[in-house]
C-alpha cells in the first residue's frame, strides 16, 4: 500500500477512463456541487472532517461518499470511535498552493496529477490511530484494492491513507447470521410439519386426509494532506 509512481499513474488512468475531469477552480467546484456531481462527505458519529479543511472542499463523488459511510460504520463497530477525513476534493488552483508548502503533494497539471482533482479521492488521517486500527484498516482495504474497486496509498510523511474510489465500488458483503427468532420460527415450523405428517400416516386409508393438516403458519416478524 505504500505510495508509488505506478499507483499514481494507475489512479490517473482509471479516472480518465471513467470520464472524471479535473476541477480547475472554485467556480467549477461550485457548479459540480450544484449539479450534485459532488456530494458532502457523510459526516456522522463515526466520521468527522478536519475542521481546517475549507467548507467547499468537504465534498466527494457519490460512490466515494458511500465508501466512506461503509468504512466508518465498519470501523466504529470494532473501535467505537470516529475516523477523520483530512482531505477530499481539491481544485487545480488549490493543489498549486499545496505544492508550495507540501513536498509530498502530487502535480496540479500535466499527465500525472493528484487524483483529488476529480473528487473521487479522500485522505483518512492516520496519526491518531493505534497500531491495531492501522492493521484493521489495511485488512479492510486490501480486498477492495485487489478487486479493483479502490486504490490505496498508505502515506507515512503525511500520516494518512490516501484512497481513490472507483465507480464500480460496492460495499463488502456483511456477515450473514440468522437471528434467534428466525431460527426458532424455522424449528417450530419443522416440528409442526413433522407432527402433521405423523398424523396423516396414522389415519386409516379409507378416511379422507385433511388437506390443511401439513400447512405451516407462514407469519413472522491540521489536515494530513496526502498527494
Amino acid at each position: 500500500m505504500r505510495g508509488s509512481l505506478a499507483s499514481l499513474e494507475r489512479q490517473n488512468e482509471r479516472s480518465e477512463a471513467e470520464g472524471l475531469e479535473r476541477i480547475e477552480n472554485e467556480r467549477e467546484l461550485s457548479d459540480r456541487i450544484a449539479h450534485k456531481l459532488l456530494v458532502p462527505v457523510p459526516v456522522s458519529a463515526a466520521l468527522t472532517v478536519n475542521q481546517d479543511l475549507p467548507l467547499h472542499h468537504r465534498y466527494c463523488r457519490p460512490w466515494t461518499a458511500r465508501f466512506l459511510a461503509d468504512l466508518a460504520r465498519a470501523h466504529a463497530a470494532v473501535f467505537h470511535g470516529p475516523l477523520e477525513v483530512s482531505s477530499a476534493v481539491r481544485t487545480v488552483e488549490y493543489q498549486k498552493r499545496l505544492m508550495a508548502v507540501n513536498g509530498n503533494a502530487a502535480a496540479a497539471e500535466g499527465q500525472i496529477v493528484s487524483p483529488h482533482l476529480t473528487g473521487a479521492t479522500i485522505d483518512i488521517a492516520k496519526s491518531a490511530m493505534t497500531q491495531r486500527e492501522i492493521g484493521w484498516m489495511r485488512s479492510w482495504l486490501t480486498p477492495l484494492q485487489d478487486a479493483g474497486k479502490i486504490d490505496v496509498e498508505e502515506e507515512f510523511q503525511q500520516a494518512c491513507f490516501h484512497i481513490t474510489v472507483y465507480g464500480n465500488y460496492v460495499p463488502p458483503e456483511p456477515a450473514r447470521t440468522a437471528s434467534p427468532s428466525l431460527v426458532a420460527h424455522a424449528g417450530s415450523k419443522r416440528s409442526r410439519h413433522a407432527g402433521a405428517t405423523r398424523r396423516k400416516t396414522s389415519q386409516p386409508k379409507s378416511q379422507p386426509e385433511n388437506p390443511g393438516a401439513d400447512t405451516a403458519d407462514a407469519s413472522g416478524g491540521a489536515p494530513a494532506l496526502g498527494r
